[in-house]
């Protein structure tokens, strides 16, 4: 009898290392090395009286269940992407497959978006590339969205911030230290050695696989421009990003420090707030925990904000959200198991 094939060598191989450690270890080190700074420059007994005593949490209610509806929101903005492929999953499924994105990226930061990939796609009987490919035109259309935003806020602001940054020697010397810093060093050798391992890779069937993986995305995103309901979706898309920005303007009068800022800068604050502390998503950490607060106290500290009231404002945000996340993702996955249930007791019948 022939010994079954050996494929530890392929499982555990040096791209298995490399996707391991950029997926599993870089976003957690961020998380938890922001996350350390930031709590040791916060009075965390200060900061709880602040939010205790100061916070009107009817406005922080209010964001959360805006929150809710922009989840609702990219689920019919996706279906219409989906659709366009011939792909036709109900409302239901797309709207879990949103929640749990974002409750899986809290664990494991952008795994969420396969994890929603492969749901639909197990849903419909679809093909997995296919339905990435709707996905990555998605977070594109997302990345084009914040540019527009950023450019709008670099025309505002840049005064402001420049002005800020001249003030405040420490900053100044902490953000040269980032950018001079050993972790600059440590992400080009890293994107280095990834470009130089695919680079050395044998050609053959493992290429083609990428080939074919590359134009089954190519189809998912260049639907875009020949689907039905492009006006509709660009609709959605303002839509989606409205809810966004009205969730964080809505959790400025949550204090009256940063009601009184938009009251004397106007509506400026919570524009560039939004704009900083989304590029900040960029940054692979879980849940966007750690860059999210240090955009937003460098932004309210640039109009004025003392550090412990950004920070108070900051950590309550981003924490009721993440709290939000939580449960939608534990509802999330209740039901899908239920949904296995349900079809696997219909096969057996």
């Amino acid at each position: 009898m022939k010994p079954p094939a050996d494929n530890g060598n392929k499982k555990h191989g040096p791209a298995f290392w490399v996707s391991a450690v950029l997926k599993y270890v870089i976003p957690p080190v961020i998380t938890v090395g922001l996350c350390h700074l930031l709590l040791n420059e916060t009075d965390l007994s200060q900061m709880w009286h602040i939010i205790s005593t100061g916070c009107d949490f009817r406005w922080i209610v209010c964001a959360l269940c805006l929150s809710v509806v922009s989840h609702i929101i990219r689920a019919l903005r996706w279906r219409i992407q989906l659709n366009a492929l011939d792909i036709k999953p109900g409302l239901w499924s797309l709207i879990l497959s949103i929640f749990g994105t974002y409750a899986v990226n809290l664990v494991f930061p952008r795994l969420g978006e396969l994890w929603r990939t492969g749901y639909i796609a197990r849903r419909t009987g679809s093909s997995f590339t296919e339905v990435f490919g709707s996905m990555v035109a998605d977070r594109l259309a997302d990345t084009l969205t914040v540019l527009l935003l950023a450019a709008g806020a670099a025309v505002c602001s840049t005064t402001t911030f420049i002005d800020y940054i001249s003030t405040d020697a420490e900053l100044a010397a902490r953000l040269k230290g980032l950018v001079t810093g050993p972790w600059m060093y440590v992400a080009v050798a890293l994107f280095a050695l990834g470009a130089w391992w695919f680079m050395r890779r044998p050609h053959g069937r493992k290429l083609e696989k990428v080939r074919q993986f590359i134009i089954g995305m190519w189809r998912g995103f260049a639907v875009l421009t020949r689907m039905k309901g492009r006006f509709r979706w660009l609709l959605l898309t303002a839509a989606l990003w409205g809810c966004y920005g009205l969730q964080l303007f809505l959790c400025f009068f949550a204090f009256d420090f940063t009601t009184a800022t938009v009251n004397a800068h106007g509506l400026l604050v919570p524009y560039v707030t939004f704009v900083l502390s989304s590029i900040s998503m960029g940054v692979p950490s879980n849940g966007g925990i750690g860059p999210w607060q240090y955009a937003v106290i460098f932004v309210l500290g640039a109009y004025g904000v003392a550090t412990q009231d950004a920070s108070a404002f900051a950590n309550l945000v981003l924490g009721t959200q993440t709290l939000l996340l939580i449960a939608l993702g534990v509802f999330t996955f209740v039901c899908v198991f239920l949904q296995k249930k349900i079809q696997n007791n219909k096969l057996k019948l």
